[in-house]
């Protein structure tokens, strides 16, 4: 693997995950120093035209060290409680870091729930793009206050994979006290080899990885593979590398080791998969000539092209577009409940706010959220239409 394809500034869009340890002393508490050098970091790629997402741990760990209680494990009132002192200050202090690059930070808290329920997950979705689209850099943590043990992910590098996969990031970088992903823990075995580069997970590649290796972490190397799953399936590269030093995005760049982890070759056709064979549609778009001539040249389907509406479905449910001829040509993700669906069936997307009360979505289904599943069609679907325009029909 060239070091010119490993480099950070050939990604568009990056989600940066940074451990409790690399950012909070347990005695001192926040690393400011080293906060102050990683935003100056993150300055550096946005000045490159780079999206930056930031998954930061530590709201549990730097809310212990301000209410002073003492080590070891912690119950679950006492960890929430933690994390509701910690996550304030932690918020201040990345917006405060951030601002001395006029940079805007943006605070998201997510839950399990957040990314898996396709509702949930829609609307972060939608908040994600809107703060990249204005410039800010989201700093992400899950929602500890009010996350039990039984709904929980429990870990920050599984879900600085699904915001990853939510914010169509081309690159996961998880940064840790350790370099990379070695044949074995290297504390435990000296003959350890490390892993430059991971073409695939594979079993063996899981049976690598180690446990959890601080109090304040509760990722191991074993979250770390998982992540990697989760974010090269659905198409985005992954470096686990060490954020111990100052300026550690930096020293990737200028060539620091770290381990590289390829995305899959075919994730779009996963994901199409997936949306079209395993979700039972929940009702039906009927669409005109017009819409279904531009879901074909790979554009979004909007409100003035649909006839009617079948069924009663919620906003993120699948549902079939049915073609002209009466028989479904596309599946996808509904843009809208379908009450509000029928309202704006066959209207401009100019008219939806007077409509319905707010301004809602463009798209009746985004081309992101649609896969063609008429063989007569699907051939001619452009799979990536990013620099296209979306169906006005």
């Amino acid at each position: 693997m060239t070091a010119a394809r490993k480099s950070l500034t050939r990604y568009k869009r990056i989600v940066i995950k940074i451990g409790s340890a690399l950012l909070v002393d347990r005695g001192s508490g926040l690393k400011k120093a080293w906060l102050d050098a990683i935003c100056d970091d993150i300055a550096e790629l946005k000045a490159r035209g780079i999206d930056v997402l930031v998954v930061s741990s530590g709201a549990i760990a730097l809310g212990r060290t301000v209410l002073d209680l003492p080590s070891g494990a912690l119950k679950l009132e006492e960890s929430q409680a933690a994390a509701a002192v910690g996550q304030i200050a932690l918020a201040r202090h990345w917006s405060e870091s951030l601002s001395r690059s006029s940079i805007v930070a943006g605070q998201i808290l997510l839950t399990l729930g957040d990314t898996e329920e396709r509702r949930r997950y829609l609307n972060a979705r939608a908040t994600l793009k809107q703060l990249l689209k204005i410039g800010a850099v989201p700093i992400i943590n899950e929602n500890d206050t009010v996350a039990t043990t039984e709904i929980r992910y429990g870990d920050n590098d599984r879900l600085a994979a699904r915001v990853a996969t939510m914010a169509g990031a081309d690159l996961l970088v998880l940064l840790s006290d350790i370099d990379g992903l070695y044949t074995a823990p290297p504390h435990l075995d000296p003959q350890a080899r490390f892993l430059d580069t991971v073409a695939e997970i594979t079993p063996e590649i899981e049976a690598m990885a180690g446990g959890a290796a601080s109090e304040l972490s509760r990722g191991g190397m074993r979250t770390k593979i998982d992540a990697g799953k989760i974010a090269t399936g659905a198409g985005c590269a992954m470096i686990i590398a060490s954020g111990k030093a100052d300026h550690p995005l930096k020293s990737i760049v200028d060539g620091a080791r770290h381990s590289w982890f390829a995305p899959s070759a075919a994730p779009v056709t996963a994901r199409k998969t997936w949306i079209a064979g395993q979700l039972q549609p929940a009702g039906e778009l009927h669409i005109d000539a017009g819409a279904q001539v531009a879901l074909k040249a790979g554009k979004s389907l909007l409100p003035a092209g649909v006839r009617t509406v079948a069924g009663q479905f919620s906003r993120g449910d699948t549902v079939s577009v049915i073609g002209t001829e009466g028989r479904e040509i596309a599946r996808g993700l509904a843009g809208y409940d379908a009450d509000d669906a029928r309202k704006i069936a066959g209207r401009k997307s100019g008219e939806i706010e007077e409509i319905l009360g707010y301004a809602g979505r463009s798209a009746m289904i985004h081309r992101d959220d649609l896969v063609m599943t008429d063989p007569a069609h699907k051939h001619e679907h452009i799979a990536s239409a990013e620099n296209k325009d979306e169906a006005h029909a």
